[in-house]
């Protein structure tokens, strides 16, 4: 937690200490990716974790500079919150000059009751799905995300060890389900490594949600490949990188197929 005449300083270290490994790479990924266009009205979703906390940092502090002409909503959909944590996180917003609307379900019981062994893929869609409603209510057209660099190459090797696919998680996607909106993740180049260390840097703290996962009743499998990544990385310092720009960089003559929402394709068929 922080207090409130701690917010200027806050932000000054964003665009100072921490400019080069977060703030800059906030920005590389907007332009890179086209994230961010003048008229976008931006429903930002604050989970209560560190990394959605700094992605509304961020937003607040480019916002401020005026380089895209865009307005923001920041949002907390309430799943089920243990009342101590959701007051924490409020405080948090409250004294960094977050004006957040929160928005309450009962996700947690439906994914508990529905996905009892292993709960986190239908709770992370049927809160996206929420959060891509209540955005479009307020009249957004776009939804950020918190994800960081460490999500997506974390994403890739699960979906290889444990979907037996290769994919990636994408920063922006249009949404299926609502028209016009587009789901955005401009932490897409940021290390989580920097985020804890800015969130440490100014003393602010967050807290577990609360749901059977943070409690450690259930074990997550992203945690074991969040484990394996950095083990792999004190033999090979590049081995993150290398996990993601593999999504770049697909050799399509060195593949045996692919899919797509249509069809499947097998390149031995041609050969």
């Amino acid at each position: 937690m922080i207090m409130p005449n701690n917010q200027e300083s806050v932000e000054r270290s964003l665009t100072k200490k921490f400019k080069g490994p977060i703030y800059s790479q906030f920005l590389k990924a907007i332009t890179d990716f086209k994230l961010i266009s003048d008229g976008d009205r931006i429903a930002v979703a604050l989970s209560g974790g560190k990394d959605s906390l700094v992605l509304a940092k961020l937003f607040q502090e480019f916002k401020r500079h005026g380089q895209v002409q865009f307005e923001l909503l920041f949002v907390t959909m309430d799943p089920g919150f243990k009342e101590l944590y959701l007051a924490h996180h409020l405080e948090n917003c409250h004294n960094l000059g977050v004006d957040v609307i929160v928005q309450k379900s009962n996700i947690f019981n439906v994914a508990e009751l529905l996905a009892k062994e292993s709960p986190c893929f239908l709770c992370a869609r049927m809160r996206r799905g929420f959060l891509y409603k209540v955005a479009q209510e307020h009249g957004c057209n776009k939804l950020a995300l918190g994800h960081h660099f460490d999500d997506v190459i974390e994403t890739t090797l699960l979906n290889i060890f444990y979907a037996g696919c290769y994919k990636t998680m994408l920063p922006k996607v249009r949404a299926a389900n609502y028209e016009g909106m587009e789901m955005i993740r401009p932490m897409y180049y940021v290390k989580e490594n920097d985020i804890t260390r800015f969130m440490n840097y100014n003393h602010l703290t967050t807290y577990d949600c609360g749901c059977r996962i943070s409690d450690g009743i259930v074990d997550s499998k992203r945690k074991e490949i969040k484990k394996l990544i950095s083990q792999l990385r004190k033999n090979d310092i590049n081995i993150d990188i290398n996990i993601f720009r593999s999504a770049q960089n697909v050799n399509l003559k060195a593949i045996l197929g692919y899919h797509d929402d249509e069809k499947t394709t097998s390149f031995l068929d041609e050969y």
